[in-house]
């Protein structure tokens, strides 16, 4: 039983307003998972900046000068961002493949929370509130977000076995539910090249997609491959750098709402995490239906 949120913004002048519209329908959700929480932010593209979001379990030591040595391991300067646990580091996007591996080889026990031109990927032990004052997630601006509070079922309670997963690129997931068929999914993507960072079923349905997406399939369709490929009982929802994304498994037994207007389109696992979003009383609010894609893009 975990909880899930989404939120796609059409209205620009709510953009300064994103974190914290997608920090509150997290916290109502908190009694659905205890275990660990986390957010994804997609802020407006900066044009020639690529971001990614890393994360340490001794934040002291593993970010002290790590911005002066990867500028002299690489040839030119780069920015860091620290968060408690949690930093962004920010390069040129012709550099960011040289800069992730250089993180690894410079600070191997620094994780990868995930990358891109425009995500921000917090996610750690606790409680919804407690991780979102913890990274001030209410300030954060941006066109569309993600977010979910985990009651673990499926592996350890660890900062890496919390929600979102991110496989590639400005794309990140969030699932409630449980895949039956993931072991075998997963040796088939390592074979295709994929690495995964834990034994979280949610990690493969994020790689799944990578992949689908990889081979020139857009979200929609990616999403589409999900009701044939993956078994067991799932709702998922997706972001990408454009893009946000909603399906549920053929019985979709697992709680699901959604509600548009003019100004946004929102997703919760109950209809109290919308209650608070502005037009909600003259929203149109349906439940996805089974085996159903839903996505929308800028």
């Amino acid at each position: 039983m975990c909880g899930i949120v989404g939120l796609f913004l059409k209205d620009k002048s709510l953009e300064p307003q994103l974190g914290s519209m997608l920090s509150e329908m997290l916290i109502s959700l908190s009694d659905r998972g205890p275990d660990s929480a986390g957010i994804a932010i997609y802020g407006a593209p900066s044009g020639n900046e690529a971001k990614i979001t890393i994360q340490s379990g001794k934040p002291e030591h593993d970010f002290r000068n790590l911005d002066a040595e990867l500028a002299r391991a690489i040839g030119t300067p780069v920015n860091i961002a620290v968060k408690s646990t949690h930093a962004v580091v920010r390069t040129t996007p012709d550099k960011i493949d040289e800069v992730r591996e250089t993180i690894q080889a410079l600070r191997p026990d620094i994780r990868i929370m995930g990358a891109g031109d425009v995500v921000e990927i917090y996610k750690e032990v606790g409680l919804p509130e407690a991780v979102v004052d913890r990274f001030d997630v209410r300030s954060m601006t941006g066109t569309h977000g993600i977010g979910h509070t985990r009651m673990a079922t499926e592996s350890a309670v660890t900062t890496m076995g919390a929600h979102p997963f991110s496989t590639g690129a400005d794309q990140c997931l969030v699932h409630n539910g449980s895949l039956s068929n993931h072991n075998n999914v997963r040796r088939e993507l390592i074979r295709e090249g994929m690495k995964f960072e834990t034994e979280n079923d949610t990690e493969v349905a994020a790689a799944y997609l990578s992949s689908q997406m990889a081979h020139g399939k857009n979200l929609g369709e990616a999403l589409e491959g999900t009701l044939s490929d993956l078994d067991g009982f799932f709702t998922f929802v997706v972001g990408t750098k454009n893009g946000f994304g909603v399906v549920r498994d053929p019985i979709a037994c697992k709680p699901a709402v959604m509600a548009e207007t003019d100004q946004y389109v929102a997703f919760g696992s109950e209809y109290r995490a919308l209650t608070k979003l502005p037009g909600i009383d003259n929203a149109r609010v349906w439940e996805p239906e089974p085996a159903t894609v839903y996505f929308w893009e800028h």
